[in-house]
C-alpha cells in the first residue's frame, strides 16, 4: 500500500484528475451541446481513450520530471522526494517508458479510427517535449516555462482536433454535425489561450518560489536571469492583460443575456485575479510564493467549471 501511494504521489494524482476533468468538461459541457444529433457511441468511445491517453502521457511526464529532478528537489522540496526513496530509479524510468507507450498506442489506435493522425502526431511531440522540459527547457530562460504552457493548452486543442473534425475534410470521420463551427472554434481557442497564459503566469511564480535549488544546479531560470523583480513584471502584464480580456467579455456576456456566466467569471476569475495581481507585488519569501501558486490552481479550476455555467447558455 505504500508503494502505490507513493506511486500515486509520483504521478500527481490530482492533476491528472484536473486533465480529466478539463477534457470531460470541454466535451460534455461546450462540444455536445452546439451537436446537430448527439455523438455516436463509437466516437464517445474514442472520446474516453483519449482521455486515457492525455492522462497516461501526462503521468508519464510527472515522472521523468522528477527523475532528472532529483537532486533539485532534495533542496526546494526535501520532504516530497520520492525517486530514490521510496521509488528505485530504475523502477521509476521503467514506468515511464510504459505510461508513454501506452499513451502513445491508445493515440495511434484513435488516429487509425479516426483518420486524423495530427492528435498521434502532436502527442508524440508531447512526448518528446517533456523528455526535453525535463533534461533541458526547464534549466533554460522561458522556454521550459514555454513548454509546459503550451502542453496545457493542448489539453483543450486536443479535444477540438478530434471533435471539431469539419477543419479535416480530408479524413473522412464524422463524429457528428456541429451547428455552429465557428463558436467551437472560439471556446477552443478562449480555454486554450486561458490554460496557456495561467500555466505561463503559475511556472514563472513557481520559479519564483524554487531559486534556491534552481541555482544551486545552475538553472537559468527568468528570477535568476533576469531578478525577482522583473519576473514580477512579466508575470504582472500577463495578469493584468487577462484581467482586461476578461472584462470585456464579461461585458459583452451580460449585454447578450448571460448574466449568470457574467456574474460567475468576475466573483471566481476576475476578482481571484486582481488579488494575485496585488499579492504579487508583496511576495518576498518561498511560502509567499507557493500561496500564489495555490491562488493560480484555484483560478484555473474556477476557469474550467465556468463551461458548467456556459453549458446552458450556449
Amino acid at each position: 500500500m505504500k508503494s502505490v501511494t507513493a506511486f500515486l504521489r509520483l504521478i500527481r494524482w490530482p492533476n491528472l484528475l484536473f486533465i480529466l476533468i478539463t477534457q470531460l468538461l470541454f466535451y460534455y459541457c461546450i462540444y455536445v451541446p452546439l451537436h446537430i444529433s448527439p455523438p455516436s457511441h463509437s466516437s464517445e468511445f474514442l472520446f474516453f481513450l483519449l482521455c486515457s491517453s492525455s492522462v497516461l502521457i501526462a503521468a508519464a511526464g510527472y515522472i521523468i520530471n522528477d527523475y532528472f529532478d532529483q537532486q533539485i528537489d532534495a533542496v526546494n522540496r526535501p520532504g516530497k522526494v520520492i525517486i530514490g526513496k521510496l521509488i528505485k530509479r530504475r523502477w521509476a524510468i521503467l514506468w515511464h517508458w510504459i505510461l508513454s507507450a501506452a499513451g502513445l498506442s491508445l493515440s495511434v489506435y484513435i488516429s487509425y479510427r479516426s483518420g486524423i493522425w495530427l492528435i498521434s502526431f502532436i502527442n508524440f511531440i508531447c512526448i518528446i517535449l517533456l523528455w526535453f522540459y525535463s533534461t533541458t527547457f526547464k534549466r533554460k530562460l522561458l522556454s521550459g516555462n514555454i513548454v509546459i504552457a503550451f502542453l496545457s493548452a493542448w489539453v483543450i486543442g486536443v479535444i477540438f482536433v478530434f471533435a471539431g473534425n469539419y477543419a479535416f475534410p480530408f479524413s473522412g470521420w464524422k463524429a457528428g454535425e456541429i451547428a455552429d463551427p465557428r463558436r467551437l472554434f472560439k471556446f477552443a481557442l478562449f480555454y486554450a489561450g486561458f490554460a496557456f497564459i495561467m500555466t505561463l503566469i503559475r511556472e514563472v511564480i513557481k520559479d519564483s518560489e524554487d531559486m534556491e535549488g534552481d541555482r544551486k544546479y545552475d538553472c537559468r531560470t527568468m528570477p535568476i536571469t533576469w531578478g525577482i523583480p522583473a519576473a514580477k513584471v512579466f508575470t504582472g502584464v500577463w495578469i493584468t492583460m487577462s484581467i482586461a480580456a476578461l472584462a470585456i467579455l464579461q461585458l459583452y456576456a451580460w449585454l447578450s443575456g448571460r448574466h449568470i456566466a457574467a456574474v460567475y467569471i468576475i466573483l471566481f476569475i476576475i476578482l481571484p485575479l486582481v488579488l494575485l495581481l496585488r499579492d504579487l507585488y508583496r511576495a518576498e519569501s518561498s511560502a509567499d510564493y507557493h500561496r500564489l501558486s495555490r491562488l493560480v490552481k484555484f483560478i484555473m479550476l474556477a476557469g474550467i467549471l465556468s463551461m458548467l455555467v456556459l453549458k446552458y447558455t450556449l
